[in-house]
């Protein structure tokens, strides 16, 4: 098959329907070649910083403690860019300590996290397919808003983006054609596997999967969702990354603007490449970012552990078990802690109150019952 290059890039085709036009996207499973030199470029570096958070991750200990609350900040970001309202912090604290009001949001971001976290363990037998896809989004509605729209499958109507279908900014394909387009989507996503493989670079495919994705826009709601969590899967799926520690929620919508402008310019024009160098720059900035935050992880956790718990004597055994807590769970109550810890309430308190007089937990409700506790300092270099 000849190989195409991706300024060649055909999008697709506007298609009459009653009233409206639905743009039907061209397959995507060929043998993409880049000749842009700038694109070359941005490749190459991507690729350099995604090898050094790569290998960085491989020299931190107990680099899961960490991962959750990465994890955590996707889901909230992603989120967000659906319109959650759920903040970071919110998103550490237990369920019951949430305003009543803000506890739809709170579950919608946290299935987030039980449906990256299912597919993750589910990539272990399965690879990514239309039925892993499925099974994501179905815990990602779990419950909450959404829940109507036929959770885990493909939708069985027309659906747009905007107010109306009349009016609407972007009518993606009919539902009759998504099945071969979702066919064609996962070829592509395993092209190097295939009889006749094809072989296209790691992060160019991925890019061109998150546009193809969110343009075929196969369920009614949270394509937006399960799109930006493919980008997670994949590296992990063809070990660019071994551990989930990349994400590009933030990036996006921190640049929302020019995101959703690249992806319609791409659907408009063609224009693929400018896309490209915008995801491309989305994993440089991600990646030296996440690197910036590791750095600065191990420099508080080597404050912590070498120079501020020894103060605390014969406490250091539970104070060093707390701290680890801590890292995977930044906000707690007395009982919680307590309850991880295996010891007394009474113990426990002593200990928070030895925390609090070194500054690694602020109190945060004022309250004189109930009160809750945050690893502030460590929360704040996730933000």
């Amino acid at each position: 098959m000849k190989a195409t290059d991706v300024k060649n890039f055909k999008a697709g085709t506007w298609i009459p329907q009653y009233q409206y036009k639905s743009f039907l996207p061209e397959r995507i499973n060929l043998p993409w070649i880049v000749t842009n030199s700038a694109i070359i470029s941005k490749l190459g570096e991507a690729d350099r910083y995604l090898g050094k958070l790569d290998a960085f991750s491989e020299l931190i200990p107990d680099i899961d403690f960490f991962i959750k609350m990465h994890v955590t900040k996707e889901a909230t970001v992603s989120s967000k860019i659906e319109g959650t309202q759920t903040s970071f912090e919110e998103a550490l604290i237990k369920e019951e300590d949430i305003n009543p009001e803000k506890r739809d949001d709170w579950k919608e971001v946290h299935n987030y996290i039980d449906a990256l976290n299912q597919a993750i363990d589910e990539m272990e037998t399965l690879p990514i397919s239309s039925r892993l896809i499925k099974q994501t989004h179905r815990t990602l509605l779990r419950g909450v808003r959404g829940k109507e729209k036929l959770p885990g499958e493909y939708r069985a109507s027309q659906n747009w983006i905007g107010s109306s279908l009349k009016d609407a900014v972007f009518v993606p394909p009919a539902h009759h054609e998504i099945p071969n387009l979702m066919q064609d989507l996962e070829n592509f996503i395993h092209s190097e596997l295939a009889a006749q493989p094809i072989q296209v670079p790691h992060l160019i495919k991925i890019a061109i999967i998150h546009y193809q994705f969110e343009t075929i826009h196969p369920f009614l709601d949270g394509n937006g969702r399960i799109g930006r969590l493919m980008i997670t899967l994949y590296l992990l799926d063809k070990k660019l990354l071994q551990k989930p520690i990349l994400y590009l929620s933030d990036f996006f919508e921190r640049n929302r603007r020019d995101y959703y402008d690249n992806l319609t310019l791409v659907r408009k024009r063609n224009d693929l490449e400018n896309w490209l160098l915008f995801f491309l720059t989305g994993v440089i900035e991600t990646a030296q970012k996440s690197i910036e935050t590791f750095q600065q992880i191990i420099k508080l956790r080597d404050d912590i552990e070498l120079n501020q718990l020894i103060s605390l004597g014969k406490k250091q055994t539970d104070a060093k078990r707390l701290i680890n807590e801590l890292y995977k769970q930044p906000i707690m109550d007395g009982l919680q802690i307590a309850e991880v810890l295996d010891i007394h309430p009474s113990t426990a308190n002593r200990l928070i109150a030895d925390f609090q007089k070194l500054g690694i937990l602020e109190e945060l409700t004022g309250y004189k019952r109930n009160r809750i506790y945050a690893f502030a300092k460590y929360i704040k270099l996730f933000r």
